[in-house]
């Protein structure tokens, strides 16, 4: 039960435009089957803090199809789809057409999609007994990788000190404490039911249970983005069939809205695939020209420190901008495309400039 119409702090998210007293009033009643979720903690965040830009979590997949009317509303208005468009997956890394520009100056590549699987509640609403039901499987599912996937599987809980200071060190453990995170509802029974993968090499990763169920991720140093898209392809079958063959079970995937993650943001590819790269002549030139370049090329980027880390010298996090409406291999295409682009028109302005 959600009871009476609240008071929705974050004045300009995208909850504060579609959630209306009536939209609201149809589906304050209603819990879903799979965990119980209701529409007030769906909208817990922009209701409690405000600064959010959507503001509205699924506890599980029901809530797409239960709370319909306003995840539909919100979902076309932050991708910028039709009501009746359709969602195509596409890994098959043999139709990208050539890579990033070896001379180019691309630090690393990493690509993360996330996946759930079907029966179990999202992060926000999934029950005890379901994150130790996802754990489990994960952990049987990774010990049947082999070859450049093979790798061992670290829970959070009762993790030794040693290692959980090397995962720091090598940036891959994830910690709790965040406050969208926390009153989204996704840190009950920390850190229980949680763990990270990683392969030998520390190219291929899965987070189990953090914001997703699952996030996985491949990476390396330099710009082989496709190399980077056939790891994480191979590695997301590998998941797929082995969670099939033990429990019978899927990824939930959405003729509508592809992969269902947690936040409507993530939907369709769920995928980011993202490059650190040095643009000291668009640097010159001006940050601010930059990011309207990059917004004609559907790319986003951010400083190398994160979502709200700020800029350092002149080395860009750039990544595809879409989720939705385009399949995996489109985005990635479109990524080595355009930092390609920006490689060719950095030379130029570094001329312009003198350096």
């Amino acid at each position: 039960m959600s009871g009476e119409f609240p008071v929705i702090q974050s004045a300009h998210s995208l909850v504060a435009k579609h959630v209306t007293k009536e939209r609201w009033d149809r589906v304050k009643d209603i819990e879903t089957k799979t965990c119980g979720f209701t529409i007030a903690k769906a909208c817990a965040c922009a209701i409690e803090f405000d600064n959010q830009h959507c503001g509205i979590y699924a506890g599980d997949w029901d809530c797409y199809k239960d709370f319909s009317e306003i995840f539909d509303a919100i979902i076309q208005d932050y991708h910028g789809i039709s009501a009746d468009a359709k969602h195509t997956s596409d890994m098959d890394a043999t139709k990208i057409t050539g890579n990033i520009d070896p001379a180019a100056p691309v630090h690393s590549t990493r690509i993360r999609v996330g996946r759930s699987i079907d029966g179990f509640g999202l992060s926000p609403g999934i029950t005890k007994e379901q994150r130790v039901g996802v754990e489990k499987l994960m952990a049987n599912a990774v010990q049947t990788f082999s070859g450049e996937l093979a790798g061992k599987y670290y829970p959070l809980a009762g993790m030794q000190e040693s290692i959980r200071q090397q995962l720091v060190d090598d940036h891959f453990l994830f910690v709790s404490g965040d406050r969208n995170l926390t009153v989204a509802g996704m840190e009950r029974d920390w850190p229980e039911g949680r763990g990270i993968f990683h392969n030998e090499k520390k190219t291929f990763l899965i987070w189990v249970n953090e914001e997703d169920q699952l996030r996985i991720i491949s990476m390396q140093m330099g710009g082989d983005v496709r190399g980077v898209f056939e790891r994480l392809a191979k590695g997301i079958k590998a998941v797929g069939d082995s969670v099939k063959q033990e429990s019978g079970k899927d990824f939930c995937l959405d003729a509508k809205y592809g992969y269902i993650h947690s936040c409507p943001t993530n939907l369709g590819t769920g995928m980011r695939a993202s490059v650190h790269v040095d643009l000291p002549g668009w640097t010159q030139h001006g940050v601010a020209k930059l990011q309207a370049r990059c917004e004609e090329l559907h790319l986003q980027p951010r400083g190398t420190r994160g979502e709200s880390g700020g800029q350092t010298g002149c080395t860009y996090d750039i990544s595809n901008k879409h989720r939705l409406g385009y399949s995996e291999v489109q985005l990635v295409q479109v990524m080595i495309d355009a930092v390609n682009t920006l490689y060719k028109e950095d030379l130029e302005w570094q001329k312009k400039h003198g350096m």
